[in-house]
């Protein structure tokens, strides 16, 4: 039996879908590149003006995260801000003086 138009309309359609999921995976898949240098950034920021390792950085920006309930990426691009122009909202920067206070506490001196 010949292909009727139908057939084209639908094999269409699921070429169209099929694009616009592909697309929607290579715009979320550019994000997430772009939100990991931001994170990796202000890591090394947290490393250098807190005194910690890269692994406590990590440990820093998320329970600030967790702790503000304020995502990940938008806190690590208010301590990269924070790093070039000395301003930070309140509460993140609390959260943060309290998390590096508390690793200085747990370090010790070395």
């Amino acid at each position: 039996m010949p292909p009727t138009d139908s057939d084209a309309d639908s094999v269409a359609d699921s070429d169209a879908d099929q694009i616009f999921r592909l697309q929607e995976q290579v715009r979320q898949l550019k994000e997430a590149v772009v939100s990991h240098a931001v994170v990796d950034q202000a890591i090394g920021v947290v490393v250098v003006l807190g005194g910690v390792t890269p692994d406590e950085g990590w440990v820093v920006l998320k329970e600030v995260s967790q702790h503000t309930n304020i995502k990940l990426r938008n806190v690590a691009e208010a301590v990269l801000i924070w790093g070039r122009a000395g301003v930070m909202p309140p509460q993140i920067l609390a959260a943060l003086e309290d998390r590096l206070g508390r690793c200085a506490r747990l370090s010790g001196p070395l």
